[in-house]
């Protein structure tokens, strides 16, 4: 449960808080058509086919439910909807990509009402894509830009949705599309995609507006206090990692195999209202992979490649970030930007991070995130669990 809505209801439970009585049950079809842009030579060509990948088109189903007024989280975060989803992508080159299905979490809300049966809202979806045609290192290929059969799904958009009746709902869009490993493997350029959408939604059971009492009333004002809230998470991962090394002349070198990242945050966060928390964090990080270059040992390269262990002390990273959540029923969804003081010889100071916080009760959580460097270098996964005080 997000922080607005736990901190609402602190002694009602999590079934009682956030779903209360009366949900509304959905579900739905959605289409996309969509442009492809050329981020890495394999998209734009330079590929067994020398054939530009530039255009997709994908479909999808799914259910998922809204809060009735009559609960807390429907006074709270009024129109909000959430669910699960499957579809599949057609890059038209099904020897190249292939046909990837996915599977994924979504959640939406209202950003302006125009008018009683017109709004404008966000949606994101978070999932996995499965079925690539992928990099094989054992074959003769060049697809730089998906090196595994499953990889990480993100998706962002804006959604004009029109109640056609108190059951039927239209809506047309626009949203991205990241497809990426998480540089978990490699090659890591990934696949995105900027397109049109339009899709339709049926309520199953749809519900009248309800009346707004004064403990309704209590509860909106008490999820607005401002107030501090502390998270701790610590997370785990795998990773590539590419080495400049040589004795003469430096040259790029990819280490064979995975290495482990570790981590921990504390974070204390203000909340601001219902909607909005920030905050800063205090980041601890050791990777296997950082510091390795002044420990390459002369001469080995390739698949050969070998190093001295370094010292635990050379592989770790301190930092201080500040971060920005939007808390939401169930979801949260948190992005920061930090400094090293602490940092591994080689490795990027200025980081950042996007996370999806999932609450799985009041106070415990589950995080997916990602870290980068300077805003394009792919670093590691943020798989944790936390914990919210």
């Amino acid at each position: 449960m997000a922080a607005a809505v736990a901190a609402a209801g602190q002694s009602r439970g999590v079934a009682e808080t956030c779903f209360g009585s009366g949900l509304q049950w959905r579900v739905g079809a959605e289409m996309s058509a969509a442009y492809v842009p050329g981020t890495n030579v394999f998209l734009k060509g330079m590929n067994p086919e020398d054939k530009r990948i530039n255009t997709a088109l994908s479909g999808g189903v799914r259910a998922g439910f809204g809060f009735g007024e009559s609960s807390p989280a429907g006074l709270l975060y009024k129109g909000v909807y959430q669910g699960v989803g499957v579809g599949a992508v057609s890059f038209f080159s099904d020897g190249l990509l292939g046909t990837p299905v996915s599977a994924y979490v979504y959640q939406g809300a209202p950003i302006v009402h125009l008018s009683r049966r017109l709004w404008l809202g966000y949606e994101w979806r978070f999932g996995a894509a499965m079925g690539w045609h992928h990099y094989d290192k054992d074959y003769d290929d060049t697809n730089g830009a998906v090196s595994t059969s499953v990889t990480a799904m993100m998706g962002l958009g804006v959604k004009l949705h029109y109640a056609l009746s108190s059951r039927w709902t239209l809506s047309l869009g626009v949203d991205g599309v990241h497809y990426s490993n998480g540089n978990t493997s490699w090659p890591n350029a990934g696949v995105n995609s900027i397109g049109a959408t339009i899709g339709v939604a049926y309520a199953l059971n749809p519900q009248t507006k309800a009346a707004q009492d004064a403990a309704m009333t209590d509860l909106a004002e008490e999820a607005d206090r401002g107030r501090w809230l502390y998270d701790i998470m610590a997370y785990g991962a795998w990773r590539k990692r590419v080495v400049t090394v040589g004795k003469y002349v430096p040259e790029a070198e990819l280490c064979p195999g995975r290495f482990g990242v570790v981590g921990l945050q504390f974070s204390p966060m203000r909340v601001l209202n219902r909607w909005v928390a920030v905050g800063p964090s205090l980041d601890l990080q050791w990777d296997e992979s950082a510091g390795l270059e002044p420990y390459w040992i002369e001469d080995t390269y390739d698949e050969n490649i070998k190093f001295e262990r370094p010292p635990f002390g050379k592989q770790i990273k301190v930092g201080l970030s500040v971060h920005a959540e939007l808390t939401m029923p169930i979801f949260s969804i948190n992005a920061g930007v930090g400094y090293d003081f602490v940092n591994p010889k080689g490795d990027k100071r200025f980081y950042q991070s996007l996370a999806l916080k999932t609450f799985v009760t009041d106070k415990l959580y589950l995080n997916v995130g990602y870290r980068l460097g300077d805003f394009k270098d792919p670093q590691n996964l943020m798989l944790g669990l936390g914990l919210r005080l």
